[in-house]
């Protein structure tokens, strides 16, 4: 594991702590790890799924949980298309019933999340540029932290949906940044009329259950999948990190760690400003 954190918040201290919960539910990172462990052996794509629902879920006022709650009376984050192809909330239910049924009332879905975001990354051992650093930088990252958040890219896959733009109705310029043997394939497996946008995907990299820096040597090959992935080597406030972190993979987990532990401090809920919900899908 190349970085080791967990945040505990909503705790009557009112602060951040790394050992909140060694009194009232020491087994919590135990658990939490054991159970992502179990679901991803079925399917290998939740450490991507669970990296994924920890950004989406930070970047909308903090790190909350409120991208798990389902509300039939008001409308609900899952109802942007924003959070498109968001996927294995389901996971983090199961994860807290492990975590409720040793330590009852005591662990935030928030931290459950966070941490299944953190195991998600060791596991696996391992938007336009302006856009990319405006909601980082919003968050208290530098410019290499934003581009190392952005790296979480090398896990995963991308659906059609997000690419049809990019490679069949380019803005000018745009197609010069992808490279003639990608675009080949995008056009290939994204084909333009197909009737399954939201369904087709293409992986990320071609090490996209691995967290490694393939998608920075990708990125500077021309070969990023989304928009963002191709700007960046290109932008001159991003691209020598694009380029460090290609060459080097340490530098990259260095500046990723940094970069999740601001991430995951934003805007979290302490002291009485929040609760601990018994079901994350429930206020």
């Amino acid at each position: 594991m190349f970085f080791s954190l967990w945040f505990e918040v909503e705790g009557g201290g009112g602060g951040l702590s790394y050992d909140f919960y060694e009194r009232t539910c020491p087994q919590v990172e135990d658990i939490v790890r054991t159970g992502l462990k179990s679901v991803s052996l079925s399917d290998p794509t939740t450490p991507a799924a669970m990296l994924r629902l920890m950004f989406h879920d930070c970047q909308v006022q903090g790190c909350d949980a409120s991208i798990l709650i389902d509300t039939m009376t008001m409308p609900s984050e899952m109802d942007s298309t924003k959070n498109f192809g968001i996927r294995k909330r389901e996971a983090i239910t199961l994860l807290k019933s492990m975590v409720e049924a040793v330590c009852p009332h005591q662990v935030s879905c928030a931290d459950i999340l966070i941490l299944a975001a953190r195991d998600a990354v060791a596991m696996s051992a391992g938007l336009g540029v302006d856009g990319m650093l405006r909601i980082f930088g919003s968050k208290g990252m530098s410019i290499e932290e934003s581009v190392a958040i952005i790296g979480a890219h090398t896990l995963g896959v991308t659906h059609c949906f997000n690419v049809f733009t990019r490679v069949h109705n380019p803005q000018q310029g745009e197609a010069e940044t992808i490279e003639p043997g990608l675009e080949m394939v995008l056009q290939f497996s994204c084909p333009l009329g197909s009737l399954t946008p939201n369904i087709s995907v293409v992986i990320n990299d071609p090490t996209s259950l691995t967290f490694d820096n393939q998608y920075y040597a990708n990125a500077m090959r021309g070969r990023g999948i989304l928009r963002v992935d191709a700007e960046l080597p290109l932008d001159p406030r991003t691209g020598p990190f694009v380029q460090r972190f290609g060459e080097n993979q340490e530098e990259f987990f260095r500046a990723f760690s940094s970069g999740f532990v601001k991430l995951a401090s934003s805007g979290v809920l302490t002291g009485d400003q929040g609760v601990i919900r018994g079901i994350c899908s429930v206020i």
